[in-house]
């Protein structure tokens, strides 16, 4: 039995995280809290795959330029991934691992209210579709870890970004960290309270390690990209399986049909 995990921790959707409206999470008193809130959710989940008898758990630092988390704070067993400057998502992932977890992801580009939503930008895209769906990190990591056969089992998330993870993962566990009101509002759990139910709810989902499915797009993949200014569109270094620039579907929009997940633009 495979028995090693690979947590991906974001921080936008971490339980009290709403950053600022044009700014979202800045470096300020606010970034602090949701930098060793984002570390507690990662190494509660940690500590519960280790209570159930997880031999290796890695924690991928992945937002911004993944030095954000208090490392000191997680548990000593675990590796930890972080920085920039790789290319590939999930950093040397392959088919060892029995399950990937989504820490503070968020819902994609274009969720009405959600909390924090964009799709790994919020200055460059306005919409990310894959095979005409709308798409966000979730997806399009889940499928980079779906090319060595290795499935999403658990995420930790506002409403918005737990129901689209369901909806593409039926099979996972979940916590919903805070309700969306808004871009920069939320009610949320209390952060000791999200731990809580993060830690209980991991356990469930290495307890259902045979019900969880490894995520993929069919191929060849259709990529659909809405930029927030003409100019980025125009200038994007995007290109078709021919090796043909990405069509405009409209001055913000760029088309083209991809060979699989690792030629897709992130």
């Amino acid at each position: 039995m495979r028995n090693k995990f690979y947590i991906a921790v974001d921080c936008e959707g971490v339980a009290c995280a709403v950053g600022y409206p044009h700014e979202g999470i800045k470096k300020d008193f606010h970034y602090e809290f949701v930098r060793k809130q984002a570390t507690l959710e990662a190494n509660a989940a940690a500590t519960a795959l280790f209570d159930m008898g997880a031999e290796e758990v890695w924690i991928w630092d992945n937002h911004s330029t993944g030095i954000n988390l208090d490392y000191d704070l997680l548990d000593e067993r675990c590796k930890i991934v972080l920085g920039s400057g790789h290319k590939e998502r999930f950093p040397k992932i392959d088919h060892t691992f029995a399950g990937v977890l989504f820490i503070g992801y968020h819902s994609h580009a274009n969720t009405q209210d959600g909390v924090l939503s964009h799709t790994y930008s919020t200055v460059a895209y306005q919409s990310y579709q894959v095979n005409g769906i709308d798409v966000g990190e979730m997806q399009l990591d889940a499928a980079f870890a779906g090319e060595h056969q290795v499935p999403v089992i658990f995420a930790s998330s506002d409403d918005k970004a737990i129901e689209q993870a369901k909806e593409s993962f039926p099979w996972i566990k979940t916590v919903v960290t805070k309700q969306s009101l808004s871009w920069n509002s939320a009610i949320s759990l209390h952060p000791k309270e999200a731990c809580k139910q993060i830690y209980s709810e991991v356990k469930e989902a290495y307890l259902a390690l045979d019900q969880m499915n490894p995520y993929t797009f069919e191929t060849p993949i259709q990529i659909s990209l809405r930029y927030l200014r003409k100019d980025d569109a125009a200038a994007a270094p995007l290109f078709d399986c021919n090796g043909e620039p990405f069509i405009f579907k409209d001055p913000f929009t760029r088309r083209g049909i991809v060979k699989d997940i690792y030629h897709v633009k992130l």
